[in-house]
């Protein structure tokens, strides 16, 4: 990004090659909207360009990227009126073939299906520091430095989201089986 920011964008692209993915998983997970995660992606490597001067080298520029990216969601989120929340989940009807094989198939798309209506439950602020730190797998230190925060703060946010996510994910999955019997 240093290169970048001296006036070398053809190394942007290389920059774009190796984070657009990670960025586009950071942002369908918080919004699980693919065309509208995309299209943030764009907007953040926009915001790279122009907000250029901003980056200064002294921190990683993952964490800089992701702050850009929050940035980005926060306007998305305002811009369109809607939670951020909203999951449209692939029907599952159309995999079952029957056997063992599509029967574990269902099964875990079932959980999978769980465990994304247990983290649109979550509030923001916890599926971000979720999303963050078990999907993108930044370290603690580097969240704290997207958050603003230090990196005891981050380490509490998420035991209590996981604590918080597991108590939501049992209490679908008991009121799953409740409703089948």
């Amino acid at each position: 990004m240093l290169q970048v920011k001296a006036g070398n964008m053809d190394t942007m692209g290389l920059l774009f090659e190796r984070y657009n993915r990670s960025l586009l998983g950071f942002l369908f997970h918080m919004t699980n909207q693919r065309e509208a995660s995309e299209d943030m992606v764009q907007t953040v490597f926009y915001r790279m360009l122009k907000y250029r001067h901003t980056f200064t080298g002294d921190g990683e520029f993952k964490s800089w990227m992701y702050h850009l990216a929050r940035n980005v969601l926060v306007d998305y989120s305002k811009q369109n009126k809607r939670s951020a929340q909203n999951y449209d989940l692939a029907d599952v009807a159309d995999k079952v073939g029957g056997g063992p094989a599509a029967d574990e198939s269902m099964q875990k798309e079932q959980e999978l299906d769980m465990l994304h209506r247990a983290m649109a439950k979550l509030s923001a602020e916890n599926r971000e520091v979720l999303v963050l730190s078990r999907f993108q797998e930044l370290k603690y230190e580097e969240i704290a430095r997207v958050l603003n925060t230090t990196e005891g703060a981050i380490k509490v946010r998420v035991h209590r989201a996981m604590n918080e996510l597991k108590k939501i994910y049992l209490t679908i999955e008991n009121g799953k089986t409740a409703y089948k019997l």
